[in-house]
């Protein structure tokens, strides 16, 4: 019989999905559970199983939307296995007789030192250069180009060179489609700024190199800056409720919950799952969700289910080595927290220049619902938590905070 796959629901409201791969061809027997195709929403791309095995034959191109609930392939699962060997007997080739060598032809000299030509000394400066010798005219007799023309000679800025000059096209896939069209509805439909501090990351430094390897030999896990972070965000974001929240119509919804959003890149461009309650969740806590959803963001496993419903992002630009940035909201939310590579140079501490490993920050937010004084206020409660995290973050307790 033949078995018809649909398209199943990826999540709420996403009506129709894009094919961006088949990953089995037309006729090919596939096994059950067996990926055969990855499929984009305007949310995540996700693998699609084969729901039985057999002779599969496809329905929908590669690049088509299709509806959910739209049949994309049958699955003919009354057919056998092929053996291992399906390789088809070579083909007879039929000799054919080499034709008879043409009679040579003696070629017609033509060269002169007419205008436009090159004397071979000035060919071969020419030719080092990458320079066309009808670009190029001559002093000589008759118009003909000289190695002292062609030494003085200088490419045009504007002629291209001898390197390729190709390029492609590509189409866009949907979730790449989706993601400019909320960035830019965002630059167009908030007003929205950007404030910036500095971060002495030395308090963090030291803790993390005193008790790095314990935590991980215990935990399983490293001590890495996204917990300092993430925990300096909840403690700050209830201190400022308005950055933890967004707009709805002409209502401002705020929420008693820290949901937040963690820009990672993965195979198919960034993509932003959600730690659920961060409020609820220790340094352990943290870095165990931060892990598990990186490794299901780069495997491709995520779900749209995982990546929706954040009330506050953060996004690390500094492991690609960005100094500075200005990032933009994630959409419906109000707020973003930009970290920033980690530079030593020098600062005034205690009265002494010293030099301390800096972390520019940056808080870009929704100035309809969020004030400048509330946004600043924000950013320096984080800057406070981050330097000085064993009294602000683990109630000067370092071995209960770190379940040590």
């Amino acid at each position: 019989m033949a078995l018809e796959m649909k398209v199943p629901s990826p999540g709420e409201s996403i009506t129709e999905v894009e094919i961006a791969q088949w990953l089995v061809e037309d006729g090919d027997y596939v096994e059950k559970d067996q990926a055969i195709a990855e499929v984009d929403s305007d949310k995540a791309t996700l693998e699609l199983p084969a729901e039985a095995s057999g002779i599969i034959t496809l329905k929908a191109e590669e690049g088509d939307a299709v509806a959910v609930g739209e049949v994309v392939c049958l699955i003919d699962t009354d057919a056998a296995k092929p053996d291992g060997d399906t390789s088809a007997p070579a083909k007879e080739v039929k000799k054919e007789e080499a034709p008879a060598p043409a009679a040579p032809v003696t070629p017609t000299k033509t060269e002169t030192y007419a205008t436009g030509t090159a004397s071979p000394a000035a060919k071969k400066v020419l030719a080092e250069k990458g320079i066309d010798a009808s670009q190029v005219k001559g002093t000589g007799r008759d118009g003909r180009i000289t190695k002292a023309d062609a030494v003085d000679a200088t490419p045009s800025m504007g002629t291209p060179g001898p390197g390729s000059r190709g390029e492609s096209r590509k189409k866009l896939s949907m979730l790449r489609r989706k993601v400019a069209e909320r960035l830019v509805s965002v630059k167009n439909e908030t007003a929205m700024l950007t404030t910036f501090n500095e971060v002495d990351m030395q308090p963090i430094f030291n803790l993390r190199k005193q008790y790095k390897e314990a935590f991980k030999s215990k935990h399983g896990v490293s001590l890495g800056f996204m917990s300092f972070f993430t925990l300096a965000c909840v403690r700050a974001l209830k201190m400022y409720p308005s950055v933890n929240s967004m707009i709805d119509g002409k209502e401002m919804l705020s929420f008693d919950f820290q949901d937040i959003s963690i820009a990672v890149s993965g195979p198919k461009g960034l993509m932003v799952p959600v730690i659920r309650n961060a409020e609820n969740l220790s340094f352990r806590g943290v870095e165990s969700e931060v892990k598990r959803l990186a490794i299901r963001a780069r495997e491709g496993q995520i779900t749209v289910d995982e990546m929706t419903g954040g009330t506050f992002t953060i996004t690390n630009g500094g492991v690609f080595g960005s100094m500075l940035s200005t990032p933009i909201i994630n959409p419906p939310q109000s707020a973003i927290l930009g970290m920033h590579n980690i530079v030593e140079r020098p600062i005034v501490r205690d009265g002494q220049i010293v030099v301390a490993p800096i972390m520019y920050v940056a808080l870009s937010y929704d100035h309809r619902i969020i004030d400048g004084k509330e946004s600043v206020g924000f950013l320096v409660a984080v800057k406070e938590a981050l330097e000085n995290p064993e009294e602000l973050l683990m109630d000067n307790n370092i071995g209960k905070a770190l379940e040590m």
